[in-house]
């Protein structure tokens, strides 16, 4: 994750907690157009563990909510994206992304079934507006395309982040992974997903940007909860081995290349009629000639995005995209883009930082197993 260095600008977005980082003695940094927090009094090593054992609190109302609703919804997004989207059910989320012609990742978002013809799109928030433009130039005017700027989005994430919220809303602890429901907080109703960005097992809930605060609040009082900023949310999803939009993913990178061929359904796969298939679906057939891959660092010197990776003969073969010391691997770890002859674990490769050579080696992913509760309950 780059965090822009030097003073916050005041055209910078907040957020509808962002009085109460401050009062929380938050570091607020920009990110994505928001002043958002980095790390709060604790650090950014704290609160990364703490999510790892406990349950974390995030604030992630700077993710972009968009809502699809009209007859043809699914079928119009599947225009864009590589996904089934017509066959999926109400309460049922799936990960996709949106592709370009040259099947380059636009974004990566994530698609709720609210209900027959009313879908939710979580998007990045450096996308957002982009994502909006995409969409509305691109789906049928009978498809209203809106922008939920009311609600705030407060990820819960970690082994007891279901027993916190079993004390709230019990219903909502039946929810399995990337499963939603609409449910009746104290006082407010709102929107549980079963999903997050850490590899642990938590929920997000979007709730009215009015309440949001009351809520957080509500959470923070639990012993098992404490506040956790943009820092270890890159950490903890970097153990987790996923993706950064901008970063591990872009335009010029493939879901093939990415590691995400997942996204495509099998019935996509037979059928096309998404931007960049004709590309895609070959990778798929073929392989990429290159691939993301997980790096573990010989030493105790984190390499970061940027750095260039050679193999055995001096070559360059790829690049790092993401790169920083894994508090609960216990060493540096790195996400880079090689060859695919050397994509395979195992493989020995060499990072060039300040023409100082780094011994690495390619391992599996994910660095640390998830912990998503596929079968419900958990509390």
């Amino acid at each position: 994750m780059r965090v822009p260095v030097g003073p916050v600008m005041n055209s910078l977005r907040h957020t509808p907690l962002h009085a109460l980082h401050r009062e929380l003695g938050a570091r607020l940094v920009p990110f994505a157009g928001f002043e958002m927090p980095l790390q709060y009094r604790g650090g950014i090593l704290a609160e990364h563990r703490h999510c790892r054992a406990s349950a974390a609190l995030f604030d992630v109302s700077h993710m972009g909510q968009i809502m699809l609703s009209g007859a043809g919804a699914a079928a119009a997004l599947e225009a864009l994206v590589p996904s089934d989207v017509r066959e999926l059910a109400p309460g049922r989320c799936r990960y996709t992304v949106f592709t370009n012609e040259q099947g380059g990742i636009l974004d990566d978002l994530i698609v709720a079934c609210e209900e027959a013809g009313r879908l939710r799109l979580v998007v990045n928030a450096s996308c957002r507006e982009s994502d909006l433009h995409h969409l509305r130039a691109s789906l049928p005017r009978e498809v209203e395309v809106r922008l939920l700027e009311d609600e705030a989005l407060i990820a819960l994430q970690g082994p007891k982040a279901a027993a916190v919220l079993a004390r709230l809303v019990p219903e909502a602890v039946r929810l399995r992974f990337m499963e939603t429901g609409r449910f009746q907080l104290p006082d407010v109703a709102c929107r549980i997903s079963r999903t997050g960005y850490t590899g642990e097992d938590g929920f997000e809930i979007a709730v009215p940007a009015a309440r949001a605060e009351a809520l957080f609040r509500r959470l923070l009082a639990e012993p098992e909860v404490a506040p956790a900023g943009l820092g270890a949310r890159d950490t903890l999803r970097l153990e987790a081995g996923l993706c950064l939009y901008g970063q591990d993913i872009d335009a010029s990178t493939t879901p093939v290349e990415a590691g995400l061929g997942f996204v495509v359904g099998k019935r996509r796969r037979q059928e096309g009629g998404f931007p960049g298939a004709a590309i895609i679906l070959r990778q798929l057939r073929e392989g990429a000639a290159r691939r993301l891959v997980g790096l573990k660092v010989e030493g105790r010197q984190p390499v970061r995005a940027g750095a260039s990776l050679a193999d055995a003969e001096g070559r360059t073969v790829g690049r790092v995209t993401s790169g920083g010391f894994g508090p609960t691997c216990g060493a540096p770890i790195a996400l880079g883009y090689v060859e695919a002859r050397l994509a395979a674990p195992g493989s020995a490769l060499t990072a060039v930082v300040r023409d100082r050579r780094m011994p690495l080696r390619v391992v599996s992913l994910p660095f640390v197993p998830h912990r998503y509760r596929r079968q419900g309950g958990g509390a």
